[in-house]
């Protein structure tokens, strides 16, 4: 696998050892006024693709949306085989060991790509499954103004955080970093994040998802919705897309779609 990219802006040690090859971004235009750019990453194993045609259909015309790739790389849980992945990871519960280069070098990329955005629009991270824990994790790494290794963030001001069927990495150290300046405190405090969970999920168990929004909470994100789907297994549906448009809508204070 090819190992060198433009896209690691933190010029940390830890990220430039294992800078990596981020495969196609899609990009989904605003058809009405630009007031709002997302990146939004896909779940594992998946493309950019699949997300930008499912968000064209939403009623938001007002955002724009960016939808990259993940890189090709090895994946611990899959016994090494190589798919598209935002991070390694070797399992998904609270206490499993966490990938923090390959998150840093997620992070930065998405910082990256929203870096050069107008100035006068807000900006959001959101992903399902692997994608919304990209999400998390870096509107963990906005809060406390650092990436995992240590290296100052992005100089970006996130608006908000979207997260479907997804789980927080490195949550036991989330509270720590936060609580570690007023300012890290005053940016999670006001950074609104939805979460969104099935409770027939079979891959990202509800209960890890209850279990990171709450961790969040205690860690000082307080302006958080967690928003539970009775019978939604690892997918998304209708009812959770009108969800996130409503709660998008009325968080980025966007006009509203012509008729």
């Amino acid at each position: 696998m090819y190992c060198g990219s433009s896209s690691n802006p933190s010029g940390g040690k830890s990220a430039a050892r294992r800078l990596v090859e981020y495969g196609r971004t899609y990009v989904v235009r605003p058809k009405g006024r630009h007031q709002a750019t997302i990146v939004w990453l896909h779940g594992l194993g998946d493309n950019g693709l699949s997300w930008s045609q499912l968000l064209e259909s939403l009623p938001l015309p007002n955002i724009k949306w960016i939808c990259p790739t993940a890189p090709t790389r090895p994946v611990a849980m899959f016994g090494g085989f190589a798919c598209t992945a935002w991070f390694d990871v070797t399992e998904i519960r609270e206490d499993g060991p966490d990938d923090v280069d390959g998150l840093d070098a997620s992070a930065a990329h998405i910082a990256n790509l929203l870096s050069s955005e107008p100035s006068d629009v807000k900006l959001g991270i959101g992903g399902f499954s692997m994608g919304a824990a990209t999400a998390l994790y870096s509107a963990a790494c906005f809060a406390h103004g650092k990436y995992g290794n240590g290296s100052p963030y992005h100089p970006i001001n996130l608006s908000v955080t979207v997260s479907l069927s997804g789980w927080l990495p490195c949550c036991r150290t989330l509270r720590t970093k936060v609580e570690s300046s007023h300012d890290a405190g005053r940016r999670a405090a006001s950074m609104p994040i939805l979460l969104c969970h099935g409770r027939g999920d079979g891959v990202v168990s509800y209960k890890l998802g209850e279990r990171s929004a709450e961790i969040l909470r205690i860690s000082g994100f307080r302006n958080l919705m967690f928003k539970t789907f009775n019978a939604l297994e690892h997918y998304t549906v209708p009812d959770e897309m009108d969800a996130v448009c409503k709660w998008l809508t009325a968080r980025l204070r966007l006009e509203g779609p012509r008729t």
